[in-house]
């Protein structure tokens, strides 16, 4: 993949991506939806992420549990998946939206080729917090996103973040569907 902001696509015909990095989480006080913030090297391109409540609790639960496994000696499942096939992965990618939903994927080198997977977003994002990853975000996407502004008033504030965890908090596990915690 490119790492090229401006272009809509590389001479092959394939899409250009931006290599952008994970900047923060908030919570859209308009669709009171979690959002997570991607944003450039030169934190000049920033591209907003929605996500639903079960990907949000996704991405808190791998979290807090990738936390408390560091403590540990074991590895989780898919750690100990690339260990054992010996490989790794090499790159995350968002690479589209279609009817409103974000498609993303994650690029495994394995036996010196590049194997691409097709992943939810929030596993990708996850996976590129695990492994400090940066995100290849499709310049498309980047065209097409509403903007964050940086000013002060344009910020998430003490507020947001406090609305957030009351989410989180008040998130009531039948809303979820019948998946064991």
């Amino acid at each position: 993949m490119t790492d090229t902001a401006g272009a809509k696509g590389t001479t092959d015909g394939r899409p250009s991506y931006v290599k952008m990095s994970i900047y923060g989480f908030a919570l859209d006080s308009i669709a009171q939806m979690p959002v997570v913030i991607l944003k450039d090297a030169d934190e000049e391109s920033t591209l907003p992420l929605w996500l639903n409540s079960t990907d949000a609790l996704y991405m808190v639960a791998e979290l807090i549990r990738n936390d408390a496994s560091a403590k540990s000696d074991r590895k989780d499942l898919l750690a100990a998946l690339l260990d054992y096939l010996g490989t790794e992965v090499a790159e995350i990618a968002i690479d589209d939206m279609k009817d409103g939903l974000v498609t993303a994927s994650v690029n495994l080198e394995l036996g010196g080729e590049m194997v691409k997977l097709g992943v939810r977003t929030s596993e990708a994002l996850v996976l590129a917090l695990k492994h400090s990853l940066p995100v290849m975000v499709a310049s498309c996407l980047l065209e097409n996103s509403p903007v964050v502004s940086d000013e002060p008033e344009g910020r998430f504030t003490k507020l947001d973040e406090r609305r957030f965890v009351d989410f989180l908090e008040n998130l009531d596990p039948a809303d979820l569907g019948k998946y064991p915690m």
